[in-house]
């Protein structure tokens, strides 16, 4: 069975400074060492969890999209984190997969913070995507999503064995972060790694990471927090069959189908 090595990049974010940005975010890439699958970044890595979208927009043909493929094929690695992007004239905080041979995949946040009135200036999606990588079955999301336990969950047809959330999740409700990263490993039976920033963004908002890595029981595998941090970490794949097959919950699963307007609902 493979295992996989995910680094996990905890940054503070320059507010609405792009180049900046990615500027860190290169000398952390370069700072990697060991062989590293996945290199994840924050939501809206590039800016802070900004509002500001007209002004702080990318495109899929855009510079910093073009930087993660490069650094993905420096590092022979998958690079991944959300961007806002502007597509059809609509803007969305957009999950990207970028890998060393190209391939590029995206989810676009379905769950939309209104409590900073984020569903005012993005759109949401309304589909989940599944990631094939060096042989491992990978869901993404995006940081409020995490709440909504029928989107994120694993099924006969949404089949995966990893979960990885980014974020920019504020220190006032870290343990809301904490409980339900477990919660969303335990129930789906995953791996699950969750990445958040750290530091104070534009609106005067704390962050203290907690960045984490659940095992398929629970087991609390990686937690970073207040710090910046760059940190490597290992899982197996045969973690997740063995568990499935041992006590094998999937088994009674609801049977929960989606709609075209992405709702679910029982069977």
């Amino acid at each position: 069975m493979q295992s996989l090595n995910i680094t996990l990049i905890q940054s503070n974010l320059y507010w609405e400074k792009k180049q900046k940005n990615i500027d860190a975010f290169s000398r952390h890439i370069e700072s990697i060492e060991q062989k590293t699958d996945i290199i994840m970044l924050p939501e809206m890595f590039a800016t802070g969890f900004t509002m500001n979208a007209t002004q702080c927009f990318e495109t899929m043909d855009g510079n910093i999209v073009k930087w993660m493929l490069d650094m993905a094929g420096k590092k022979n690695a998958a690079v991944c984190g959300s961007l806002i992007i502007k597509e059809n004239n609509k803007f969305y905080n957009r999950f990207i997969w970028a890998e060393a041979n190209g391939n590029m995949q995206h989810y676009d946040k379905a769950h939309l913070f209104r409590m900073g009135d984020e569903q005012q200036y993005y759109s949401s999606g309304s589909s989940r995507i599944m990631i094939e990588y060096c042989g491992w079955r990978i869901a993404p999301f995006v940081c409020y999503d995490l709440r909504f336990p029928v989107w994120l969950k694993r099924s006969e047809e949404y089949d995966y064995d990893l979960m990885l959330i980014v974020a920019n999740w504020p220190e006032r409700r870290n343990m809301h972060w904490k409980v339900l990263s477990q919660a969303r490993a335990i129930e789906n039976q995953c791996f699950l790694v969750a990445l958040n920033r750290v530091g104070y963004d534009g609106n005067g908002i704390y962050h203290s990471g907690d960045s984490s890595v659940y095992s398929p029981m629970g087991e609390l595998m990686l937690n970073q927090s207040h710090d910046e941090v760059v940190k490597t970490i290992t899982i197996d794949k045969q973690a997740v069959t063995d568990y499935r097959k041992i006590f094998p919950v999937h088994a009674d699963n609801d049977k929960f189908v989606f709609t075209a307007n992405g709702n679910a609902k029982n069977q």
